[in-house]
This record gives C-alpha cells, sequence and structure tokens, in this order.
C-alpha cells in the first residue's frame, strides 16, 4: 500500500460518541454526502467527524474552499470529486474494472462536492476540528492530505500546494497507465507536461505509474538518466493479449503515422475491446482509428470514416449540447485556450471521421463545413460495453484526430531510435499549447468515474 494511501487510516479516532450532532445548514454544494450516523436528525449517536459538524447562526456556514490543479500545479482541472472521508479510505483495485460514479469513493465520504470549470471548489458544512482529512480524486488520480485547522462557521482556503494532484506515488495515487510511441505523436511527452515525475516513466518491469511501449516509429528507449537506458518492449505485447491489457487502467495508443494493420491482427482487435468492456480505458491517437474501424461488432458501427487529405490550421467547434462538452468549452475559455467559447484553433487537423452516431457516442469537437467539402469529427467518445445499457457501463474509449503538434520529435526514421525524454520531447515542459489543453483535459476525463457525477 502507498503512502497516501495511510495518510487517514488511522485518523478517526478524533471523537467518541456523543448524544448527537448540530444540524447541517443545508445551504450550497458539498454539503451532506455520507452516511457514517445519523447527524442527530434521529436521536442516534453521531460518528467522528460527524460529531465536530456545527450549526451555524445567520446562515453562515464552516467551510473550506480551494482550486484543484493537475500534477503540475497550475493547470486547474474540472470535475474533480473532493470530500471528507469519515473512515479509513482504501487503496484502489489495480487495473480494468467496473466502478461507477458514487461507488469509487471510499471512505465514507462526509461532505462532497466536485469542482466546476475553473476548478474551484467549496466544501460546506465542513467539521470545525483539527488536522481534517481531505481527498481529491478523479477516477484513480487521488491525493489525500489533512487541513491542519478548519475554523467553525468560517471558510478556509486551502493554497494550490494542498490542492494539486500528485506527480509521483510518495504524494498519492496515480492510475497505471500504458502508453505506447508513435512516429507522428508523442503522447508521452504530454504526460510530463501535466507535471508527473520522469521517476514514474518505466518499462512494464518497471515500477512506474506510466509504462512505455515501443509503437512503429516511436520512441523506442529512455535515455541514460531516465530509467538506465532501457529498451521498451513492441507495443504488439502489449494489446496482443487481454491478460497484458486488462493490468492497466488507462491505454494512450499514440498516433504512427500509419494504420500499420499487420501489427494488430483481429485477436489484438478483440482483446482490445474485450478490455474497454471490463472497464479499461481507450486513448486512440489518429491512425489509431483502425481500432475503431476495423474493431468487432459493433464498433464499425458506431462511425463513418472517410480518411481524406489533412485540413491543416483551422478554427473547431466545441459541442456544447451535452454537460461535459459544455465543461470543455468553459473550462478552455477558463485557462486560455480559447477566446470564444465553443471555438478551439487546431494546428495540423487531420480528416479520417466525417460521422458518428450520436445516439451512442459523445462528438466533443467538430468541423461542419471543411476545405474537403465534407464534415469532420476531430474528438468523440462512448462508454462500453456499448451494447449495455448506458447505467451499466463501465469502460471508454476516446478518439482523437488532433496530434499533440508540440513539436515533440516523439519517434523518428523507421523504428523510433529517439531516446525519451530528452530526445523524444524538445518544447518545453512548462509550457502547453491550446490543443495541448484539449488532450489534458482528455486524459484527465477518460479516466474519471462512468455515469452521473453524484455531488
Amino acid at each position: 500500500m502507498r503512502t497516501g494511501q495511510l495518510l487517514i487510516g488511522s485518523l478517526l479516532a478524533v471523537v467518541l460518541a456523543g448524544s448527537g450532532c448540530g444540524p447541517s445548514d443545508g445551504n450550497g454544494d458539498g454539503g451532506g454526502g455520507g452516511d457514517g450516523g445519523d447527524n442527530g436528525d434521529n436521536g442516534g449517536p453521531c460518528q467522528g467527524l460527524e460529531c465536530e459538524q456545527v450549526e451555524c447562526a445567520g446562515g453562515a456556514t464552516t467551510s473550506v474552499s480551494g482550486t484543484v490543479y493537475a500534477p503540475n500545479g497550475s493547470l486547474p482541472l474540472s470535475n474533480a470529486t473532493v470530500y471528507v472521508p469519515n473512515a479509513a479510505v482504501d487503496p484502489f483495485p489495480e487495473g480494468a474494472s467496473c466502478y461507477q460514479c458514487g461507488s469509487d469513493l471510499s471512505g465514507d465520504p462526509l461532505v462532497q462536492t466536485t469542482t466546476d470549470t475553473n476548478g474551484r471548489f467549496t466544501l460546506r458544512e465542513m467539521p470545525a476540528a483539527s488536522d481534517v482529512p481531505l481527498v481529491i480524486q478523479i477516477g484513480k488520480w487521488r491525493v489525500q492530505t489533512r487541513i491542519p485547522e478548519v475554523r467553525e462557521c468560517e471558510d478556509t482556503a486551502l493554497p494550490a500546494e494542498k490542492t494539486r494532484l500528485p506527480r509521483n506515488q510518495d504524494e498519492g495515487d496515480i492510475p497505471l497507465m500504458a502508453i505506447t510511441t508513435g512516429g507522428a505523436d508523442a503522447l508521452e511527452c504530454l504526460l510530463r507536461k501535466i507535471g508527473l515525475d520522469d521517476s514514474e516513466f518505466t518499462t512494464e518491469s518497471g515500477s512506474g505509474r506510466v509504462q512505455l511501449y515501443a509503437g512503429s516509429r516511436g520512441s523506442d528507449l529512455f535515455d541514460s538518466q531516465t530509467a538506465a537506458g532501457a529498451t521498451f518492449t513492441d507495443a504488439t505485447g502489449l494489446w496482443n493479449r487481454l491478460d497484458t491489457l486488462r493490468a492497466y487502467d488507462v491505454v494512450f495508443l499514440s498516433c504512427e503515422s500509419s494504420q500499420f494493420e499487420d501489427t494488430k491482427p483481429e485477436s489484438a482487435r478483440q482483446a482490445m475491446k474485450d478490455y474497454a468492456d471490463l472497464g479499461g480505458r481507450v486513448f486512440a491517437s489518429h491512425w489509431h482509428n483502425y481500432w475503431l474501424e476495423a474493431g468487432p461488432s459493433p464498433w464499425p458501427d458506431l462511425f463513418s470514416f472517410d480518411d481524406q487529405d489533412d485540413l491543416g490550421d483551422v478554427e473547431a467547434d466545441i459541442n456544447t449540447g451535452f454537460d461535459r462538452g459544455s465543461d470543455l468549452a468553459d473550462w478552455l475559455v477558463t485557462v486560455d485556450a480559447s477566446t470564444t467559447r465553443g471555438k478551439i484553433d487546431i494546428v495540423d487537423t487531420q480528416h479520417t471521421l466525417t460521422a458518428v452516431d450520436e445516439s451512442r457516442t459523445d462528438k466533443w469537437i467538430f468541423k461542419d463545413e471543411t476545405d474537403n467539402n465534407s464534415p469532420s469529427v476531430q474528438y468523440m467518445s462512448f462508454t462500453t460495453p456499448i451494447e449495455d445499457p448506458a447505467d451499466q457501463r463501465c469502460g471508454r474509449v476516446v478518439f482523437s484526430d488532433i496530434h499533440v503538434s508540440t513539436g515533440d520529435a516523439g519517434g523518428g526514421g523507421d523504428r523510433g531510435g529517439l531516446a525519451f525524454p530528452s530526445e523524444a520531447c524538445t518544447t518545453p515542459v512548462d509550457s502547453l499549447t491550446p490543443q495541448e489543453k484539449v488532450l489534458a483535459f482528455m486524459i484527465f476525463d477518460i479516466a474519471s468515474c462512468v455515469g452521473p457525477v453524484v455531488d
């Protein structure tokens, strides 16, 4: 069990039984949400931190506020769950598993809320106490921290260092991610830019939470300063077997500059679908459209693929017709990636997907009129198993016709050969382009729970 998972386990001998707790004030988001006792409403005894909740006069409340950030401490994140546990927080199950929104939170949440599109949160009805535990979670990204003091009937503002996601395993929980490299994209470099330490990048035999596999024409070895210069296992060693895939929470597939059908036999395409259906998460970039176009039924029925000339630099539309699409439009303005809500500038835009079945998928980014005289879908996702009712699905698949396009070399030549990260990642780690921010949003969204968010 990692250090971050032990922070809270020994806390909750804070308060012994009392005769009852003051009723909550019932105001605002973040109230209630726990089932750790009667809170005095039915005359039963309160439990743990529930006994430290107080009723404030004049409509005031005891609250904690802040902004949740990516591990880099500067990129605010929407849709993160923030809560106070009233029991020990359990370790996550490893690998693909079925956990839906609400069921993914452990520790008997006493009060909880989610961050808005600015990454901000306010937790109301907080226990007024010292050394109060706080959990911040997006899927299997999780940090556990303690608040030295929560003052009664006041707001306690938390600094950014208390509210960012972990950079390494010593700071908290990070999903286990596999990344296949590619000659036309460098998703591995983007994971560094959102703040993960280089120590978290290893081969599958290492202990890092980001494990790299060599895709066609992609980077295929570490430099001498990272993972001791180890070489990557070929990507077929990842996707040819379900047992290998299912060990990972998320699989990222960097564009290889072509479909390379011979490396993705029917058995591998079935394994990829089976992995997603078990609750796995798949992020496929550009020419990895092959997994969808030639995948097992009913995946091909969800899309209309038509490989056309690249569109170059375009202004695309954000679909604000569903909640998370609307959130993305707002968030892009917040992080200075868009000057007009609902619009995003994309560099070197690909054009392989013309339409999706919008009754079964979410179309995030699109352009109805293009220089190719046909519509283009740049970003879409769906939950899995697609054959099951929506409320019974656990996995998620994202397809992106957007490259990271930062100038990072990624691969080079017929087999890559560029060492990660010193040769493969060539742009500044402390800067993100607008479309990198789009992809960063999706890195966290793909890992988040499936189903309606529970406040």
